[in-house]
């Protein structure tokens, strides 16, 4: 009888298939990075640079880094919107000595990197002319400073390479210093220069901030209202 129920149990509960292997699909790697540590006179900020993603970008910077021409260099400018939200700017304003060959422009549709809070990306006149000038972006500046190719005129936006990870609020501590009354940048330059004493490269000892997009417009594209003005040398 006990053979007779289990034929029976068999009939109405046949064998069920084993389940499939379950595949885990590992996540795609993160691009490539570098870390920068700038000592300045009012703290240290350190940036991560997409070396991959906007490798010409990137690389320009680091042969500043390397030679130590950004030694000593100053933050200059700062352009304040409204609270929190503008740039700062600093670099070798062309002096013999420190400024290398200006590089391709590296627009952000092709590099993917934004100019969300805390991007840096290369100051810059016409597409190809920046060099050893940057900015440090306070507030997302998107769409304003990414490329744009429906708007009309220089649309090529400014070429963003990495952001803060640590020390924003110096970033944010230059952009609310006084400015000077004239000047180059007239209402833009200033009063007290913070000098950056060093930059150099940075172990990654933790794990990196989740990269958000960044980048500068271009310097025929208005500052949308609230948006900043197109950076400059």
């Amino acid at each position: 009888m006990i053979r007779l129920a289990l034929v029976a149990l068999a009939q109405v509960f046949p064998t069920m298939p084993a389940p499939a292997p379950t595949t885990t699909v590992a996540p795609a790697p993160k691009p490539a990075t570098v870390r920068v540590a700038l000592t300045t006179t009012l703290g240290r900020i350190v940036l991560e640079l997409e070396k991959e993603r906007a490798p010409i970008t990137t690389s320009n910077f680091l042969r500043y880094v390397d030679g130590k021409r950004l030694d000593g260099i100053t933050f200059y400018r700062t352009v304040k919107v409204q609270p929190d939200f503008g740039f700062i700017q600093f670099g070798v304003q062309n002096a013999p000595k420190r400024v290398l060959p200006p590089i391709k422009h590296e627009p952000t549709t092709q590099t993917g990197v934004q100019h969300v809070d805390g991007a840096i990306s290369l100051a810059r006149l016409a597409p190809g002319t920046g060099a050893g000038d940057f900015t440090i972006s306070v507030g997302d500046q998107r769409p304003s400073l990414d490329a744009d190719p429906k708007r009309p005129g220089d649309n090529l936006g400014y070429a963003a390479f990495g952001r803060v990870v640590e020390g924003m609020e110096v970033v944010k501590r230059i952009l609310d210093a006084p400015v000077a009354t004239g000047g180059h940048f007239k209402g833009e330059q200033i009063a007290q220069p913070v000098v950056v004493t060093s930059v150099r490269r940075v172990a990654m000892t933790a794990s990196p901030v989740p990269a958000a997009a960044i980048t500068p417009a271009a310097a025929s594209t208005p500052a949308k209202a609230g948006g900043q003005a197109p950076p400059s040398r």
